[in-house]
């Protein structure tokens, strides 16, 4: 169930998100996330254009980052390792595809993407312990298009968002030299 719509903020991105259907129990929370990270900062809902699975994602996002209606595409899908190494071929695949698709465009393309090992490993990433990564993808995108309008225009972007620092805080410099 989507968040409800918010006035857009005059000059803000316009963004798609393409989402998977395949593990639509996690697929779905994703897209929430998605769509309340961009309502919190000022954004219209996004379009959303649904795929049948993940290694149809780099087709829509591609098309929609030709269209020149966009500014910034997010790729949402969950791959669950199976007995098999066919979630690993298509998160390869997909990967490079959206790369390709941004190097190509100039749109940027946010990977939200979970590669899992198991159903609970996604769930805590669609919503629970570890957060939901369809609204970090999100806020990845707007970050990433912000610093590109800057680059583009020369006006300074400003990004005062702490992002998560998995190696832990730095250590600590007494002063004295190391020898």
């Amino acid at each position: 169930m989507p968040a409800p719509k918010s006035p857009a903020k005059k000059d803000a991105p316009r963004i798609a998100v393409v989402v998977s259907r395949y593990n639509a129990s996690v697929t779905d929370l994703l897209l929430q996330g998605a769509i309340r990270a961009a309502l919190a900062r000022g954004l219209s809902e996004p379009q959303v254009y649904p795929v049948p699975g993940a290694f149809e994602l780099p087709v829509v996002c591609d098309a929609c980052a030709k269209s020149g209606r966009f500014d910034g595409v997010v790729a949402l899908g969950c791959l669950i390792r199976g007995e098999t190494i066919h979630d690993r071929v298509i998160a390869d695949s997909v990967a490079e595809a959206l790369q390709r698709c941004m190097l190509n465009t100039g749109i940027p393309v946010a990977f939200g993407l979970l590669t899992v090992n198991t159903p609970r490993q996604a769930r805590e990433r669609a919503g629970g312990s570890h957060g939901n990564k369809g609204r970090e993808a999100m806020d990845a995108l707007l970050d990433t298009c912000r610093v590109l309008r800057s680059a583009r225009t020369g006006v300074k972007a400003e990004v005062s968002r702490k992002l998560p620092d998995k190696a832990g805080p730095r250590p600590r410099r007494t002063g004295r030299a190391r020898r």
